[in-house]
């Protein structure tokens, strides 16, 4: 879609993100790895700058504004995107369409399903309706469809990272940081290992630099 831009650079792309949002990191992921040159605006999410919901919205991050006036506001498009401009290691690879749509039925399940449970046992004093393990059990569906996939290789469709690794991960962190320890003695051992792979890895740990969080007239950051 094609909205106002006001404040926003004239040559440089412009993304809006917030460091722990599983949804920003893995924008960044795409944006680091790509080279696709942006400038940074860290949110807080409690104080939106005005330039971020007159460009978008409906206020999430993360969200790309680009110098023709496009913006994309979805994570995943914004991963798309940047892959689209470079992608060195193949991560839309492998072009077979079985295995292409195994990962996008993985991205789906992760963004759907999985999510809704996320959030539930994440902030269950927020859904007093069942106990925090009702829904930890649910969400642990998906890590099991995960060290399925993991049983045979590395990573989720093979022997190197890909796209479903890199928008699948970032919220299986966030499910095992809810109780770390159930998670490390769970049954889900390569989960576990794959995991920490991503965690461990130099693009990961790139992406996750603190930044002073941004206002309107503030200094911009470049991004990688």
């Amino acid at each position: 879609m094609l909205l106002s831009t006001t404040g926003v650079s004239a040559t440089t792309p412009v993304l809006y993100s917030f460091r722990r949002c599983p949804y920003a990191i893995r924008a960044r992921l795409a944006i680091h790895y790509s080279g696709f040159n942006v400038v940074l605006r860290e949110v807080v999410l409690g104080h939106k700058p005005p330039s971020l919901l007159n460009c978008s919205p409906k206020g999430t991050v993360p969200v790309l504004i680009l110098p023709n006036g496009q913006v994309l506001d979805e994570s995943y498009d914004i991963m798309l995107f940047a892959l689209q401009y470079h992608d060195p290691d193949h991560w839309l690879e492998p072009l077979d369409p079985i295995k292409r749509s195994e990962a996008e039925a993985l991205i789906a399940h992760n963004d759907g399903e999985f999510k809704f449970w996320l959030d539930r046992y994440k902030y269950s004093d927020r859904y007093p309706d069942y106990p925090v393990e009702f829904y930890r059990t649910q969400g642990a569906l998906f890590l099991a469809r995960l060290e399925n996939k993991l049983s045979g290789h590395a990573y989720l469709l093979g022997d190197r990272a890909g796209l479903a690794d890199m928008a699948v991960f970032p919220f299986i962190r966030q499910f095992a940081q809810v109780d770390r320890v159930w998670f490390d003695q769970s049954s889900y051992s390569l989960v576990g290992a794959w995991l920490d792979r991503l965690l461990e890895s130099p693009l990961f740990l790139a992406v996750m630099t603190r930044y002073v969080p941004w206002d309107e007239g503030a200094d911009e950051v470049s991004f990688p």
